[in-house]
């Protein structure tokens, strides 16, 4: 083994390099605006075009749980406790569950493995499927999905009934924002109605190492990624490298500014962005509003958490303080600690959440959130 990696290893390295998955923002931007406009003009056949209501539309999106085979490559298993419960607490109020792709980890590990040691992740998943509400989207590291012809059949073992898999899923709801009439006697309100696009989508769109035609798919999935696993050969991609994390994120954001009326949600970075911003930028503009109002507790302990975070971080925004809130992230379902961030929507407000271990129990903690009707107006 150890010579054949030797063997392999230059031709495999010089591959990584000239194909390499360096975001390329006139590719991403060309491939999202495609797969959206796709959606919308042929539902049902790339993605799900879904209606909901301002307050009463649920949805849960999780992402990047790369379930493996609980060896210890296993980026899963120590969040597993967490997503369990999660699942089972949305699937109990009624939420949709929007599984936003890597959700099987099928670059490391083979369909079997992975299926025999998430069973227990799998009958939690059904629940919402038995309900009608599960929508599966597939990523770069679970291209099987889209590129195998025995997906079909694994996926109804899996689940006990048939299950498509697609690139993105659009919602469309119509916000009814409301707005006080100045200079009135009444103070009457004005209302305004605006049709919102949540547009989401894995994230991986515009990769030149996973996004394409069928055959350079199937290569990635068949051929690659195995190479890459066998030569333990760290492929260079936003979940693993700080600098393309950040501009691959950087690139996501200034397409969705340039739409109307539309929010992108994605995964596949592994950091959480949340109306734009990510946990660094926004606690530098937690810090100026503090300084501006001269509240030194709230310095302090705003100063006291960057330093902690900027390790993170490689970059922050030039312009993080008036950004559109167009772009947001669910982070992963991986850590090594064990915690798992996604993104509701639910009574008619954005959240970025987190599942983690408080005493012992998995506890929901949220992190962040934004009305609706506010994004319509920053839009």
């Amino acid at each position: 083994m150890g010579r054949l990696r030797t063997i392999l290893s230059k031709p495999v390295l010089w591959a990584a390099a000239k194909f390499s998955s360096r975001p390329n923002r006139e590719r991403i931007f060309e491939a999202l605006t495609k797969l959206s406009a796709s959606i919308v003009e042929d539902p049902g056949k790339k993605g799900l075009v879904i209606p909901f209501e301002q307050q009463a539309g649920k949805f849960i999106i999780f992402s990047d749980q790369h379930k493996g085979k609980r060896n210890g490559a296993d980026d899963f298993k120590e969040a597993e406790q967490n997503y369990l419960t999660a699942l089972g607490y949305y699937s109990s109020n009624d939420f949709c569950f929007i599984n936003l792709g890597d959700s099987e980890e099928l670059w490391e590990n083979n369909i079997w493995q992975v299926k025999n040691k998430n069973r227990a992740t799998f009958d939690a998943e059904k629940k919402f499927l038995t309900n009608n509400q599960y929508v599966k989207i597939f990523g770069n590291h679970d291209l099987y999905w889209d590129t195998s012809l025995w997906a079909y059949w694994h996926l109804k073992n899996m689940y006990g009934e048939k299950v498509k898999v697609y690139e993105g899923v659009i919602l469309k709801s119509l916000v009814v924002s409301r707005e006080s009439r100045v200079n009135t006697p009444d103070s009457r309100l004005t209302t305004h109605d605006s049709e919102l696009t949540i547009f989401l989508t894995h994230g991986h769109q515009g990769d030149a190492q996973s996004d394409g035609n069928w055959f350079s798919k199937f290569f990635v999935a068949y051929i690659w990624a195995p190479l890459q696993s066998l030569l333990r050969i760290n492929p260079n991609t936003p979940a693993n490298n700080a600098e393309i994390k950040t501009l691959h994120n950087h690139i996501m954001y200034e397409w969705s500014a340039a739409q109307k009326n539309l929010l992108l949600i994605t995964g596949h970075t592994h950091q959480p962005v949340f109306a734009s911003l990510t946990h660094l930028e926004r606690l530098y503009k937690q810090l100026l509003i503090a300084q501006q109002e001269k509240d030194e507790a709230a310095i302090k302990a705003v100063k006291d958490e960057i330093i902690k975070r900027e390790r993170q971080f490689t970059a922050v925004s030039l312009d993080y303080m008036n950004m559109k809130p167009s772009y947001f992230n669910t982070g992963c379902c991986c850590y090594s600690d064990g915690d798992i961030t996604g993104i509701e929507i639910s009574t008619g407000c954005m959240r970025l959440i987190k599942w983690s271990l408080v005493k012992g129990k998995p506890t929901r903690i949220e992190l962040e959130q934004i009305g609706l009707e506010e994004l319509v107006r920053h839009l």
